[in-house]
């Protein structure tokens, strides 16, 4: 057996399988806690991203099924197939707002305070995977986590455990998410077999248990790809503190339609329902879906937080909460509780819409209330008024702080945790527009716009025009949330206005949660680049209360780069880049010829990562690491430049440590 692949386990004397779906029931006397519904779920697999090199195939140019069963078109959009990463905002169409007015910030090529910077994973590294048994996949959602002296990540659909200095942790190679959860291969290139969908990683590094925490969405499949409708959060916990050792797999099934002990929130498909052209009729056609999965922790839990929407439908339910004891996490327990909650309706009739859980710096939590887990989230986009199904403000001036109090008593049996939250009046956000990239080369589109190269490709010619495309810069939705020096940071991609024109940049927000008469916002603020868009934030700040933004620049002048600002109580300083972008992006979701009949959604990092380590940050964003020509493209193998990306996308992502000023 290949060292990558999972072990039997044994759990009570009884042999857990390990491989495929798991259909969990929930224990007799399932109890409701203080706004909150508890049920208990089993350990379900054990495994090990193991320590040999992985198994990569050497095939190059694009093969038959390229693309997995979600990855054209965007559910929402009303696509005969189901999505994840929904996003109503950027599917209505109407005119978007200018954004405030800003000053912008000047960019830095020389990165001052970067220790240490290098590729982490990248596009043909995840599509060659597992010997070759994958889909091609954008955009690679960033999970990033540190401690033990190494560095963790996880993206779609691939993980690496990395050293400081970028080689492998214990020769450790690239290992498929699905191998890694338990599942069959993503796509089985021999029998034709689609495995679980598995989309949307998070981790994290807790180092007062000293464990890791790793979670997914996953979608469960019939063998030819159709969706069946169960979906469920994985929830992997190491064994010990070497995350390349074993792990335990937790399996919370979310689809809510009252089946596998579930609660019914009433999803329901639409007429004619999106699963019409499907080759299988789903068995769960009222399902929900628990999209865009989030982890953060405290002293006593984990938590996990999902946008639920319809599965094959378009409504959107409100975000959910999942709470986890930590303690019996760690203590590999047979059973676990999970307690959840629904904010349908919670926010003055409306729902909430991506609540990000926060994390503590250096495990530094909050003991108020008998343990409290803070939340941050917003409330422009369209899913955040009535259903979502119509077209919202797509601007605010609201920040919304959620605090989920009495986490200490999710190690009893019965947890009595409460939500509540408050709306703070904050500086305008409002959802921004295609990010515009630097003019450079894009062989894939020049392929298939080249009649010659499109038969090579695909077989057949692109009856499109192709060109270079706008990356999608957000909604609006909260990113990473921190708990550092007694306050919450957070920040959002808006549209803003500059001496340059509309752009999209960041607002920030540092919120004081403990307040006297309740969270209050202790500052704010926007950052913009000068002629360049800044994208997909993710703030880390160190216990002493300094620390980084990072995200994705992108320009007329600018190709998508790896880049960073510093922030402190008083606000932030001027860009940094850790990294400049070597072309443009050029991928298979950008293109209409990959998304017809829908229009192209060109896809970039849905998240990006920053994690503390004592008195540093490390950070993860998505950029582009390589450039080529048409003719290189061309060149054998072809579509791989010289095994610089894939035929269908040449993302990369990178890996900096920084030391805040």
């Amino acid at each position: 057996m290949n060292a990558r692949r999972l072990k039997l386990s044994i759990f009570g004397g009884a042999v857990v399988v390990l491989a495929g779906s798991v259909a969990l029931a929930p224990s007799a006397g399932a109890a409701s806690g203080v706004n909150g519904f508890t049920r208990q779920i089993s350990a379900a697999a054990v495994t090990s991203p193991g320590s040999a090199a992985s198994s990569a195939a050497s095939v190059d140019g694009a093969q038959s099924h390229e693309l997995g069963p979600t990855a054209s078109g965007d559910g929402a959009t009303g696509a005969s197939s189901p999505s994840v990463n929904r996003s109503h905002s950027t599917k209505h169409s109407g005119t978007l707002s200018a954004g405030p007015s800003v000053a912008a910030s000047a960019v830095s090529s020389a990165a001052a305070n970067l220790v240490t910077s290098f590729d982490g994973l990248y596009h043909r590294q995840q599509r060659l995977a597992n010997g070759g048994n994958q889909f091609s996949v954008e955009p690679p959602d960033q999970g990033l986590c540190a401690g033990n002296g190494v560095v963790a990540e996880f993206v779609n659909d691939v993980m690496r455990v990395y050293n400081p200095d970028g080689t492998p942790a214990n020769g450790m190679g690239v290992v498929d998410l699905n191998t890694f959860f338990g599942y069959p291969d993503q796509f089985n290139r021999t029998t034709g077999v689609v495995g679980p969908f598995v989309t949307d990683p998070s981790c994290y590094f807790d180092s007062a248990t000293n464990r890791w925490f790793a979670d997914v969405l996953t979608l469960d499949t019939f063998s030819n790809g159709d969706f069946t409708g169960t979906n469920h959060l994985d929830l992997a916990v190491s064994q010990s503190g070497d995350p390349t050792g074993s792990w335990t797999v937790f399996r919370l099934p979310v689809q809510d339609d009252g089946s596998q002990g579930t609660p019914d929130h009433g999803c329901t498909g639409v007429n004619p329902p999106l699963y019409g052209n499907l080759s299988v009729p789903p068995t769960n056609p009222n399902a929900c879906l628990g999209d865009y999965p989030h982890i953060g922790a405290d002293a006593n839990g984990i938590y996990l937080t999902t946008n639920e929407y319809s599965f094959f439908g378009n409504d959107f339910h409100g975000a959910q909460i999942y709470t986890f004891s930590k303690s019996a996490l760690v203590a590999n327990s047979r059973r676990i509780n999970v307690t959840q909650f629904d904010t349908h309706g919670l926010d003055n009739g409306n729902s909430g819409f991506t609540l990000w859980p926060s994390i503590g710096a250096n495990d530094i939590n909050s003991s108020a209330g008998n343990g409290t887990e803070f939340f941050l989230s917003s409330n422009a986009a369209d899913e955040a008024h009535g259903n979502g199904a119509g077209v919202g403000p797509r601007q605010s001036n609201q920040l919304l702080v959620w605090s989920l109090t009495n986490t200490d008593s999710l190690h009893g049996n019965n947890p009595q945790a409460t939500l509540s939250h408050v709306v703070l009046g904050v500086g305008q956000y409002a959802v921004p527009s295609g990010s515009v990239q630097e003019v450079g080369s894009t062989p894939l589109v020049d392929c298939l716009n080249f009649t010659p190269c499109a038969r090579t490709l695909n077989g057949q010619p692109d009856k499109f025009k192709e060109s270079e495309y706008k990356l999608d810069s957000n909604d609006t939705r909260m990113q990473q949330v921190m708990l550092s020096n007694g306050l919450l940071w957070g920040a959002l991609d808006t549209s803003v206005s500059t001496s340059s024109g509309s752009e999209a940049g960041i607002e920030w927000f540092i919120v004081n949660p403990s307040a006297s008469g309740g969270p209050s916002l202790a500052n704010s603020g926007y950052l913009a680049g000068q002629n360049s868009n800044v994208i997909y934030p993710a703030v880390g700040v160190t216990s002493a209360g300094s620390g980084v933004i990072a995200f994705t620049l992108v320009g007329p002048n600018n190709f998508p780069s790896a880049a960073f600002a510093s922030i402190n109580a008083s606000g932030v300083g001027g860009i940094q880049m850790a990294r400049a972008g070597a072309g443009p992006a050029d991928g298979f979701s950008g293109t209409f010829y990959y998304n017809a009949p829908n229009p192209p959604r060109p896809r970039w990092g849905d998240y990006g990562a920053a994690v503390v380590v004592g008195n540093n940050v490390w950070i993860a964003s998505e950029y582009i690491g390589q450039t080529c020509t048409l003719a290189q493209y061309e060149s054998a193998p072809f579509g791989s430049c010289g095994g610089t990306r894939s035929a269908l996308a040449n993302w990369d992502t990178r890996i900096s440590e920084v030391t805040p000023a």
